[in-house]
């Protein structure tokens, strides 16, 4: 296991300013969007260029200013080939004027912050791109906001670097959250092995009283939503954490939501992290949203050189190297390509054994929609420890991803 201390994440690079974006004309799994722009317009940096019709409604914005030079089919994180905006740089960074940007940002209405995450194009930054203002609409009394910072998986330390360099901005935005949503108190979750990051942090524990600092243990999956709630505070739910009166947010989620307060900045950039054996250089990168990601990493051997994008364990191999950051990127991993045969299931249990939701992801394979529903598949979280243990070298995990989908789709959501 890659021990993530070796890797530089005290501080962040930002990389040369890309020639032309590719923003993916995709918002969760909906290509069906409805784009505000064509070939040959003109945009600014933070204009909105399309949003998706579905009942969570979310926005797309250029992330630099330029014309919109072409749409074309690019290939998405997820292998997918999409339909995406092909942006050209004009270098000049330029944006139209802000209005209704409050001094102090715990002075906004909770109607006013809800609007403003949404057309923001704010999504949670290390899951599946859930829009965040829908876990703030709701009637239901939220007592606590808990931040998660545990960034479990190896390699990946994006979230521990925006925490280590914009604390201050993180601890004004949850202080802003906490008054606007009547929430009681906010719980930040921190991995203990963090044990200098935890001590900075709590130097300010005493100017946020509402704030409280917790060292969760070392281990994975701890950063999937339900486990930290319980590892947290002791709480368990069936369907949403809401029901129990927790929200969760990512870290990289709430600085997010800093700038939208703060400046009216909507989701440009985020931080990712670039490791792996194979990685030019282990660091993390500030990058746009769209930026292709040979812009990056330079070029490639694809015939000696797998690219993961995201983590080790949740990630997903990308088919071909012509595609770009998103909303959701955490990571680009570059390690050696292997010759993984599959052989068949041998009987161990192991995947049944050390499944976090109880299932058994061997039994997925080849069942109809009905069967699939009564083994729970819509409860996996993605963790990949199906496949990491799996002796026989089975996808699994590529089973469980299918299998969901499948259900997914029967159920029309």
């Amino acid at each position: 296991m890659h021990k993530k201390h070796k890797l530089a994440c005290d501080q962040y690079e930002e990389i040369k300013k890309p020639k032309e974006i590719y923003l993916p004309l995709i918002i969760g799994n909906d290509t069906d969007l409805v784009v505000l722009v064509k070939v040959g317009d003109h945009v600014y940096k933070e204009t909105m260029v399309a949003y998706n019709k579905g009942k969570f409604k979310s926005y797309l914005h250029s992330s630099i200013s330029g014309t919109i030079k072409a749409i074309e089919d690019k290939t998405y994180s997820n292998g997918q080939k999409v339909k995406c905006l092909i942006i050209e740089n004009d270098y000049k960074e330029q944006v139209q004027k802000r209005t209704g940007v409050k001094e102090e940002i715990n002075n906004y209405s909770k109607e006013e912050f809800i609007e403003i995450i949404k057309n923001a194009g704010i999504v949670g930054l290390s899951g599946n791109g859930f829009p965040t203002y829908v876990k703030y609409d709701t009637d239901k009394k939220i007592k606590t906001l808990i931040v998660n910072a545990i960034e479990c998986e190896p390699y990946l330390t994006a979230d521990y670097t925006i925490l280590k360099n914009k604390y201050r901005e993180i601890l004004e935005a949850i202080d802003a959250i906490l008054d606007i949503n009547k929430i009681d108190e906010c719980l930040i979750c921190i991995s203990k092995r963090n044990r200098k990051l935890i001590k900075l942090l709590n130097q300010y524990t005493g100017t946020y009283l509402r704030i409280k600092i917790v060292s969760i243990k070392n281990a994975y999956p701890m950063g999937w939503e339900k486990g930290l709630i319980k590892e947290a505070t002791g709480l368990t739910y069936d369907g949403l954490p809401s029901e129990c009166g927790i929200i969760v947010n990512n870290v990289s989620t709430i600085y997010a939501i800093y700038k939208a307060l703060k400046s009216g900045t909507p989701l440009l950039e985020r931080i990712i992290t670039i490791s792996g054996e194979l990685a030019p250089k282990h660091t993390n990168v500030l990058a746009k949203i769209g930026t292709p990601i040979k812009d990056i990493i330079g070029e490639v051997d694809s015939n000696n050189v797998l690219i993961i994008a995201g983590g080790p364990m949740m990630g997903h191999a990308l088919v071909d190297f012509d595609t770009m950051v998103t909303k959701q990127a955490n990571g680009l991993l570059l390690i050696k390509k292997e010759d993984r045969q599959e052989t068949a299931c041998i009987h161990c249990g192991k995947c049944l054994k050390y499944c976090p939701c109880h299932l058994a992801p061997i039994l997925v394979k080849g069942k109809n929609k009905d069967e699939l529903k009564k083994l729970n598949v819509d409860k996996c979280m993605d963790c990949g420890l199906c496949s990491y243990v799996c002796p026989a070298r089975i996808p699994l995990k590529d089973y469980m991803d299918e299998a969901k989908k499948s259900i997914k789709e029967v159920s029309h959501e």
